[in-house]
């Protein structure tokens, strides 16, 4: 098996909500296993120990709340990057999670020609879009 690289997030008690958000965003397999699913009684039960959504195109994304004994996870200066040339589906995960998110750089034509946004979604995570130009 190849080696991959896959954005994981940690959330304060919200993860379950952000991961079937993200699911309504890009579709795909989701897989949730609580404390509770590990017999752990220091945690909230129903707090996730690992989630992870598989999508069609081959994203992986996962998350989990905090573990017991460990600060909830604060804003950090990772964004999530998603690009490529085709358009509809980018301008599709724009648009979704750019619902009750925060707007950094609205989505237009930048000046290196293609079109490009950030925001920071309703669950704090940052995101760049950036949609490929054909020439």
């Amino acid at each position: 098996m190849a080696s991959v690289l896959n954005p994981y997030i940690g959330f304060a008690g919200n993860a379950r909500a952000a991961l079937e958000f993200y699911k309504d965003v890009f579709g795909g397999e989701l897989r949730l296993n609580t404390y509770g699913d590990f017999g752990a009684t220091d945690a909230p039960a129903d707090n996730i120990m690992h989630g992870q959504l598989e999508t069609d195109l081959g994203f992986t994304l996962m998350a989990s709340d905090a573990p017991p004994g460990m600060d909830a996870p604060q804003q950090s200066n990772i964004s999530i990057s998603l690009s490529g040339d085709d358009a509809e589906p980018l301008r599709g995960y724009w648009e979704k999670l750019s619902s009750d998110g925060t707007v950094a750089v609205p989505m237009e034509k930048q000046q290196w020609g293609d079109e490009f946004g950030m925001v920071v979604d309703r669950y704090g995570v940052n995101w760049m879009v950036n949609i490929v130009q054909q020439a």
